[in-house]
């Protein structure tokens, strides 16, 4: 078996990692989208680095963009066998990559006309809705936890791993001729004791582990302090400044973390008055499949189901759908809480919400989440004064603010918790992915302080033979 590397390595965004087996079997884990690289984003993700044709499976873990943006590529390229998830994470694929695929047409539209670009200059996007259409048609839904034939020799098990709705550890396996292994692919490790998804669950022993390490280098603040600085921003922003408190966040998992945790500040009499706007149709979308797979949440959301019937929706809590209505909002001067896709702030409507809001003192731009250092999220967080949005140099003079304890992944402890069910003496290999290079080594140090060896962090394009143990 080799395993190759194809993308969120030293990095964490386009996950893509292919299992090739002695008998030409390969098996593709996720099938991301490179997202906020800068001006290399879109090669990247032109990029074709492994044969459609070649594949017999891909296998995903969840449905966020950065794991499964590429499907409908991937299709359109040829591809025309099985892609594994579970319920949610294909009825949540559904509008993701439809909304992909809008995004795509319209920054190509956009892109193509700004620069004169005609015919065989111009753009085009990475697929259109069709290709997501046929991408759909193309998924098989497996349940929580039963195993499933993957291919020959090939038995799979999704595990659900408490990141987001639908998501899961992947669990194969692998009977070669010489030898049988069991690999674990973590997907995005989850938090544990969070406001909406249940824990992540104990996976198998695994012979060889591929593992997430975002915040490898970082521990994270309790949620119920998370609750409380956003209620801070709150108050300090609406009350105090009299402005707008713009909040990036993911259309899937932190917008709904995020409504729940203002549902329950209102339900405690803590919420000053004030509207909030859900600007987004694809959260809106998401929120409902949400509601649909209420079953999946943890207990905290069916106790608070007792006094509020709608944990994601309350009488100060507008969603948002109409371009018309979002542009109103930014021409409003009325102070609001906004919250808006995407998290990295680089697409989507609320980069024209930080357009328009980020050379007022009175606004707070709230980041709740990663966002990778190149993305205007990332600029932003770093602290850089000046930034360019659509073209324009824009002065920071907004207040910007992060509440990392709503991450979606687990910090260091947390991951390593998630992995104290392995016994190390039976791991031959772990390879950490999903992060950048210094909070990797990182985490490498405090993994093999817990006795775990043969820890090895993977170059772009690598192929690596897991029964040759690293050093």
């Amino acid at each position: 078996m080799k395993i190759k590397f194809l993308g969120a390595a030293k990095t964490v965004t386009g996950s893509k990692h292919l299992i090739e087996l002695w008998d030409n079997t390969r098996i593709l884990l996720d099938c991301g989208m490179f997202q906020g690289m800068g001006k290399e984003t879109y090669a990247m993700n032109a990029d074709e680095p492994v044969d459609p044709l070649s594949l017999n499976a891909v296998v995903l873990s969840h449905a966020h963009i950065d794991h499964s943006g590429l499907l409908p590529k991937l299709v359109k390229d040829g591809y025309e066998g099985p892609i594994y998830a579970t319920e949610a994470t294909t009825a949540l694929c559904e509008i993701m990559l439809r909304d992909s695929a809008f995004i795509q047409e319209a920054d190509v539209r956009f892109s193509n006309k700004r620069k004169g670009r005609t015919g065989k200059d111009a753009y085009e996007p990475l697929y259109t809705f069709t290709d997501v259409e046929q991408t759909i048609s193309q998924f098989v839904v497996i349940k929580e936890n039963e195993t499933f034939h993957v291919a020959e020799g090939v038995k799979g098990k999704f595990i659900p791993n408490g990141h987001i709705l639908g998501s899961a550890a992947v669990y194969l396996e692998i009977d070669e001729i010489k030898e049988h292994t069991n690999l674990l692919y973590t997907g995005d490790i989850g938090r544990y004791n969070t406001c909406l998804i249940r824990n992540p669950e104990c996976p198998p022993q695994a012979d060889v582990i591929i593992c997430e390490s975002t915040y490898g280098d970082r521990l994270h603040d309790d949620t119920l302090d998370a609750e409380q600085e956003l209620l801070n921003a709150v108050i300090h922003t609406i009350k105090e400044k009299k402005g707008k408190l713009i909040i990036p966040a993911f259309s899937l998992g932190r917008t709904q973390e995020i409504v729940f945790a203002l549902n329950k500040l209102d339900l405690y009499g803590l919420l000053p008055f004030v509207k909030i706007y859900v600007d987004s149709p694809l959260a809106t979308d998401a929120t409902a499949i949400t509601k649909q797979f209420s079953h999946l949440l943890n207990r905290e959301v069916k106790r608070f189901a007792e006094s509020r019937p709608d944990a994601f929706g309350f009488g100060k809590l507008s969603y948002i759908k109409k371009k018309e209505d979002s542009q109103k909002i930014n021409s409003s001067k009325e102070p609001c809480i906004i919250i808006s896709a995407s998290g990295m702030a680089d697409a989507g409507r609320v980069k024209h919400h930080i357009y328009h809001g980020i050379e007022d003192p009175k606004n707070t731009i709230l980041f709740v989440g990663y966002a990778e250092p190149q993305s205007l999220g990332g600029k932003l967080q770093k602290g850089e004064k000046t930034v360019t949005i659509y073209g324009d140099s824009k002065e920071v003079k907004a207040e910007i603010k992060m509440i990392t304890s709503m991450s979606a992944h687990g910090d260091y402890m947390e991951m390593t918790k998630y992995l104290s069910c392995q016994d190390p003496e039976k791991i031959r290999a772990i390879y950490l992915v999903h992060g950048e290079e210094e909070a990797q080594k990182k985490f490498k140090e405090y993994l093999n302080n817990k006795g775990f060896k043969h820890i090895l962090i993977p170059e772009l394009g690598e192929t690596i033979v897991p029964h040759i143990n690293p050093s």
